[in-house]
């Protein structure tokens, strides 16, 4: 099942045909899809075991020194609806909210050497796994590690879990939350230190003592150039279907209006006059220029350079790929299995 999911990606149930019909297995003309399903079951009783035994396997074998930690939750949905404990309705990264998924939680090295996986409830919020992987992970030797994800997982609680017993952090902030520390570390001024061709940052240290906090606000020229190209294409289209409103006779509040100012891309760069006309809303086009090339990071160890700091959260950019490659390339998703223990 592992070598045809490698091979041939497609259901675990389509291995029956693989066998039969394009691959030749000594005396295994045919398969019995319910025997590996058992062998599974089997599998699953010893997942905690077998996980910790290759993980240290692992370890010595490829010499690994696992100092740093990459946490993402990718989730996987289900076309049928019959209902139990696992399969939920919730947030879907994959914009299929409509259908009952799970969420996957997957630990990985900085080298994408999978460390542990765990399966949470489909209505699981992704900040809520944090505290869960954690205290598996203290076990494994790997509580002190400093442990790295995105912005859709960080919140005050779980920065302060992830410092229990020496561990550390460095994650995502959301640079337009509003938050004080994000429009603080914003608006300090300050040089930037080249990281590599068009990438650069600057620490910014708010607060003392306990109340200390590290940030590093991160500049991506690249990135920059592409969002403001992004930004004139939509105000050009923006533009063209002013002209078309604004050159109507009546100025009565139209259906062409309201679509257009609830559009998903185009409404929040307009704005409404007394006389009914429509305009571009020249504020909120700078507004959002501010944020154009920058993201903004947050460590909970001061002992990383600024340059490590970086390249170890462009790493989780690596892993998410690794992450893409579970959902796409090896068709993850959909999932057909109906019991929780078979679709763990």
């Amino acid at each position: 099942m592992t070598a045809k999911r490698c091979m041939a990606s497609s259901s675990r149930l389509a291995v029956t045909e693989w066998v039969e019909r394009d691959v030749y297995i000594p005396g295994l003309p045919v398969i019995d899809i319910q025997v590996l399903y058992r062998t599974m079951d089997r599998l699953l009783e010893q997942q905690e075991k077998l996980e910790q035994e290759i993980y240290w396997a692992e370890s010595d074998l490829l010499n690994q020194e696992v100092d740093i930690l990459f946490f993402d939750t990718p989730s996987t949905y289900f076309e049928s609806e019959d209902k139990n404990d696992l399969k939920k309705r919730g947030y879907s990264k994959e914009k299929r909210g409509n259908l009952p998924q799970v969420v996957i939680g997957l630990a990985v090295t900085r080298d994408s050497i999978p460390v542990k996986h765990w399966i949470f409830l489909g209505n699981t919020t992704h900040m809520n796994t944090i505290e869960k992987v954690k205290s598996d992970l203290v076990g494994w030797r790997l509580g002190r590690c400093i442990f790295v994800h995105d912005a859709g997982m960080t919140s005050e609680d779980n920065l302060q879990y992830l410092q229990r017993a020496g561990g550390h952090y460095i994650v995502g902030r959301k640079l337009k939350s509003g938050e004080p520390g994000a429009e603080s570390a914003l608006a300090r001024k300050g040089p930037y230190t080249d990281i590599r061709e068009h990438l650069s940052a600057r620490e910014v240290t708010l607060g003392n003592g306990e109340k200390r906090r590290r940030f590093v606000l991160v500049r991506n020229a690249a990135e920059e150039q592409r969002q403001l190209t992004a930004r004139r294409q939509i105000i050009t289209a923006v533009e063209k279907k002013l002209e078309e409103l604004n050159s109507r006779k009546s100025r009565a509040h139209t259906k062409a209006v309201c679509d257009l100012k609830s559009h998903a891309v185009y409404g929040e760069y307009i704005e409404k006059l007394r006389d009914g006309r429509l305009k571009i809303d020249k504020k909120k086009i700078d507004e959002e220029s501010r944020y154009d090339d920058k993201s903004l990071i947050e460590t909970g160890d001061d002992t990383p350079s600024l340059v490590d700091i970086v390249r170890g959260y462009k790493q989780l950019n690596d892993v998410e790929q690794a992450f893409r490659t579970l959902k796409t390339t090896l068709e993850l998703r959909p999932t057909f299995h109906s019991k929780d223990d078979r679709i763990r």
